[in-house]
C-alpha cells in the first residue's frame, strides 16, 4: 500500500466525506481525488515520468496536498521546499535535487524569472494564484520565459479526472526532504513509499486518529512533522484536514470552536503563543481531545501550564527527517510522563547506546538510534554521509537521550549542542527546564560558549515577561536550582528568540550571534 492508492480506496468507499477545509472552503474526498488525478495527467503530459522530480515550493492550501499526491501517483519523487526561503538555498535544493517540474506561490515569480540561467534543467513551473493580478502578470512576460511558465489553473483545468499511473514499488522514492542541517548544506533525505506510509499509518494508529477527527493543520506542510503528522496521517485514515494558511493564535483558536477541531499539533513555540495569547480561553480548545508536541524538546513547564489553561491532554512525539519521522510519543492508554519523547511506536524500535553501538542500561546517557520501515533510502547523492547515518539497519539520530525502566525515552540534548565546562557535561535543555519555570520569563535558549578558563561557558538568552526582571535576580535563581558549573556566565535578554519557519528555536544563530559580538 503507499499513500496514492490509499487516497483513492478512501474516495471510492467514501467519496462525499469531507477530506480539507481551506478558508471557509471545503472539498469532499471524491473532489480531491479527481483533482489530484487532473494534476497527474497535467504533469505526465509535461514530460514527468516515473522517477522525475518535482519541486513544491508551496504554503499551507489545497495546492500542497493536490501537487504532492499527484507527483506521487504520477511515480515522481515530490521535494517539499520551504518558500521563504533565501534564493541561493532554493536555486541549491533545486538544482542539487535535480528537479524538472517547479509547482511554486505565485510570488515567487521574480525568483523564477531569474533563475532561468542557473536552473536549466528546470522544464516547467507552474504558479499558483494567490492574488486575482497573476494572470495579468504571466501574460505580460517575455516570450522566451512565458514558455516554461503556466498557472496552476491553467495546468490542471483541461485534463480528465481519470488517471492510471505507474506500478509503484514500496521501496521507489516518494519524497526528498532537506534537511537544514547545522554545518555545511542540506542533505536530501530519501524516504521511499514504504518509508512515508507506513509512518503515517502507524502514527495515525498509535494516535487513535480516525475518520471521524479533523485536525488543526498549522504546522507548515513542507516540514515533515505536518507532512505525517496533520496530513498524511488524517489522510490515510480518512479524517478532515482544517488548513491554516499561517499560523497565528487567533485564527487557530477560531477555527478550533468553528470546525469542532479533535487534535492540533505544533512545535513547542506555537502553545507558547497559544498560551500567552490575550483573549485566549479555556473554551477555545473544549473539543479538543489531544494536542501533539514535536519538532524540538517541550519545556516541562509550559506543558503543565498549558493542560492546566485548556484542560487538554499534550502527548510529546520525537522524530527526524530521516525517519519520516515519528519514532516515539507518549501513549495515549497509559501514564504521560511530562518531559518524555515516550516509547517506540507499533513497529519501530529506539535504543539508547554508547560510542561502539552498545546498548546502554537505563539511566545512562547515549546516542538515541532507531531502526524500522520508517527509516529513509539515505541521502541523496551523498553515499559516505549515508554510510556515516546508517549503521547495520539502525538510524544514528545525534541526540543523546537516556531511558528509563518502564521504556520511556527523555531527550537530554543534541549531541553538537551539548556543552563541556572544565570536563562536565552540560545539557542545554536541562538549564532551559529552570529558566522556563521562573514566572517571569517566556522563552529561553542557552548555548555554549568559549571559555579561557574552563573550555566553555553556559550563555542563556531570555525574553522577559517581567520588565523589573535582572540578570542579577536570574543568576541567583539559578544558584538554587542548578550545580555551579551550569550556572550562565552570562545573560542576554533579547525581544525575541532567532526561530526557523517551524518555531524551531536556532541555538546556532544564537552562537553565532555570540561569536560576531567578541
Amino acid at each position: 500500500m503507499n499513500l496514492s492508492d490509499r487516497l483513492k480506496e478512501t474516495a471510492a468507499a467514501n467519496a462525499d466525506k469531507t477530506a480539507y477545509v481551506f478558508l471557509d472552503q471545503s472539498s469532499s474526498y471524491g473532489e480531491l481525488n479527481d483533482a489530484v488525478n487532473k494534476m497527474a495527467n497535467s504533469l505526465q503530459a509535461m514530460g514527468v515520468k516515473k522517477g522525475d522530480h518535482v519541486g513544491l515550493l508551496l504554503g499551507n492550501s489545497p495546492h500542497f496536498v493536490i501537487t504532492l499526491y499527484a507527483a506521487l501517483r504520477v511515480g515522481a519523487t515530490a521535494i517539499p521546499i520551504n518558500p521563504i526561503y533565501s534564493p541561493d538555498e532554493i536555486v541549491y535544493i533545486l538544482r542539487d535535487g535535480d528537479v524538472k517540474v517547479v509547482v511554486a506561490l505565485d510570488l515567487l515569480l521574480p525568483l523564477v524569472e531569474k533563475a532561468q540561467e542557473a536552473l536549466p534543467d528546470v522544464q516547467q513551473y507552474i504558479l499558483c494564484e494567490t492574488s486575482p493580478e497573476t494572470p495579468e502578470k504571466l501574460n505580460s512576460l517575455d516570450v522566451s520565459i512565458k514558455r516554461k511558465i503556466i498557472s496552476f489553473t491553467e495546468a490542471i483545468t483541461p485534463h480528465s479526472a481519470l488517471f492510471e499511473g505507474p506500478k509503484l514499488a514500496e521501496e521507489d522514492i516518494a519524497i526528498i526532504l532537506y534537511t537544514s542541517g547545522t554545518t555545511g548544506k542540506p542533505k536530501g533525505a530519501m524516504l521511499t513509499h514504504r518509508n512515508v506510509y507506513s509512518n503515517a499509518s502507524d502514527t495515525a494508529a498509535y494516535l487513535s486518529i480516525t475518520g471521524d477527527d479533523r485536525v488543526i493543520a498549522a504546522l507548515p506542510m513542507f516540514h515533515v512533522f505536518a507532512l505525517t503528522v496533520v496530513l498524511n496521517a488524517p489522510l490515510v485514515n480518512g479524517g478532515t484536514i482544517l488548513i491554516v494558511p499561517r499560523f497565528s493564535p487567533k485564527d487557530v483558536f477560531e477555527i478550533a470552536q468553528k470546525h469542532k477541531a479533535t487534535v492540533f499539533a505544533g512545535v513547542p513555540t506555537m502553545y507558547n503563543f497559544l498560551l500567552q495569547y490575550e483573549d485566549a480561553k479555556p473554551s477555545d480548545f473544549s473539543s479538543i481531545r489531544l494536542c501533539i508536541s514535536g519538532g524540538a524538546s517541550l519545556p516541562v513547564a509550559l506543558l503543565h501550564s498549558f493542560e492546566d489553561k485548556f484542560n487538554v491532554r499534550m502527548s510529546e512525539g520525537y522524530g527526524l527527517s530521516e525517519a519520516s519521522p515519528v519514532t516515539c510519543f507518549n501513549p495515549l492508554d497509559r501514564e504521560r510522563k511530562a518531559g518524555s519523547i515516550g516509547i517506540s511506536i507499533t513497529n519501530i524500535e529506539n535504543k539508547v547506546v554508547n560510542e561502539l553501538g552498545e546498548e546502554l542500561p537505563a539511566g545512562e546517557v547515549g546516542e538515541l538510534i532507531v531502526r524500522g520501515p520508517n527509516v529513509m533510502k539515505g541521502y541523496y547523492k551523498m553515499p559516505e554521509e549515508t554510510e556515516a547515518t546508517i549503521k547495520d539497519g539502525w538510524l544514528y539520530t545525534g541526540d543523546l537521550a537516556k531511558k528509563d525502566e518502564e521504556g520511556y525515552f527523555f531527550i537530554v540534548d543534541r549531541k553538537k549542542d551539548m556543552i563541556i565546562v572544565g570536563g562536565y557535561n552540560v545539557y542545554p535543555r536541562e538549564v532551559e527546564e529552570v529558566l522556563y519555570a521562573h514566572e517571569g520569563i517566556v522563552e529561553a535558549a542557552v548555548v555554549g560558549v568559549p571559555d579561557p578558563n574552563y573550555g566553555e561557558a553556559v550563555q542563556c538568552f531570555v525574553v522577559k515577561k517581567d520588565a523589573s526582571l535582572t540578570e542579577e535576580d536570574l543568576l541567583a535563581y539559578c544558584l538554587e536550582r542548578l550545580a555551579k558549573y551550569k550556572i550562565p556566565t552570562v545573560v542576554e535578554f533579547i525581544e525575541e528568540l532567532p526561530k526557523n519557519t517551524t518555531g524551531k528555536i536556532l541555538r546556532r544563530a544564537l552562537r553565532d550571534q555570540v561569536r560576531q559580538g567578541s
